[in-house]
């Protein structure tokens, strides 16, 4: 098969591993027809870098006026990609950088959605989109209850592909057919849970998800956002997963989970979590009501 592809990279004041990232999409075997760069209003060098971005390299550059975080940014960045005509978009974060078959990997498979597969820079397993992402029970306080880490330890270990229930907006490989049913990365939830959104929407119209074991991603940053849970990004990781039980939990005990979650969360504060985090998940839950339904510049059709 003979497709189009456009990669979209979002990025707020990471230049350095901006440029890693051109890098490693000019080196792909399989090259992209176009790379859109999102620009979330960075105030660093990250313009000096796409100034230097390597030649050939089909470049597309947006600068925001403000940050929309990395929700808003996916939005424009699809939306321009579909708009171009592109017969695929692939999604990364500034964060990962691709092996050189990485994208070569993907456009081999025949699938309306497909996701990379990462690794740290020891070339462990990192991959954490999920293989059981558990909306049903009510007792499954964290609804990623396994993942293709945990799953499989190795890459090698991992069969030609997985099937997973979401996935990162690092590697994320969607045919426009699917963004025409779907519609656009919802802009709301600013950062985290946007493209767990996104995923939800594809497998409820009826697309599978595959992660492809040979299309490997290098993730140069660690996993540590888990720890910020008192800080203001804990604020959007709770709400934006209260968000997600109320849009998609399939019965009323999930839906109302996310209370629960924050009278747990309140009364242990003084043990753990603190008022910072207490205070994140008072409003978190307060706000996600809010957001029950999908915004409408992201809705099908909109676009």
């Amino acid at each position: 098969m003979s497709e189009t592809v456009a990669v979209v990279v979002v990025t707020y004041n990471r230049a350095d591993l901006l440029a890693r990232v051109l890098d490693g999409l000019a080196a792909q075997t399989c090259a992209p027809d176009l790379v859109v760069v999102v620009d979330n209003a960075s105030t660093d060098h990250t313009r000096a870098v796409l100034d230097a971005a390597p030649d050939g390299l089909p470049l597309e550059r947006i600068h925001l006026d403000d940050n929309t975080g990395g929700a808003g940014g996916f939005h424009v960045g699809v939306r321009t990609a579909y708009e171009r005509g592109l017969d695929r978009i692939w999604l990364i974060d500034d964060d990962v950088v691709p092996a050189p078959g990485c994208l070569a990997a993907l456009m081999a498979q025949d699938e309306a959605c497909l996701t990379s597969v990462r690794e740290d820079l020891d070339g462990a397993l990192v991959e954490k989109a999920a293989t059981r992402f558990d909306l049903d029970n009510p007792l499954a306080i964290k609804p990623k209850t396994s993942m293709v880490e945990t799953d499989f330890g190795t890459r090698q270990a991992m069969p030609e592909r997985v099937e997973v229930e979401n996935v990162a907006f690092e590697g994320f490989l969607v045919r426009r057919e699917v963004v025409t049913e779907i519609g656009l990365p919802d802009p709301a939830f600013f950062i985290f849970y946007d493209d767990c959104d996104y995923a939800l929407r594809a497998r409820r119209a009826g697309h599978r998800i595959w992660a492809v074991r040979d299309a490997v991603l290098v993730r140069q940053l660690s996993f540590d956002q888990q720890h910020d849970l008192a800080g203001w990004k804990g604020y959007y990781m709770y709400r934006n997963l209260f968000v997600v039980h109320g849009r998609y939990g399939a019965n009323a005990l999930v839906r109302l989970k996310p209370w629960l979650i924050a009278l747990v969360v309140v009364l242990l504060s003084p043990l753990r979590g603190g008022r910072g985090e207490a205070r994140n998940v008072v409003r978190a839950v307060r706000d996600a009501r809010r957001l029950r339904t999908l915004s409408p510049e992201a809705a099908p059709g909109s676009f």
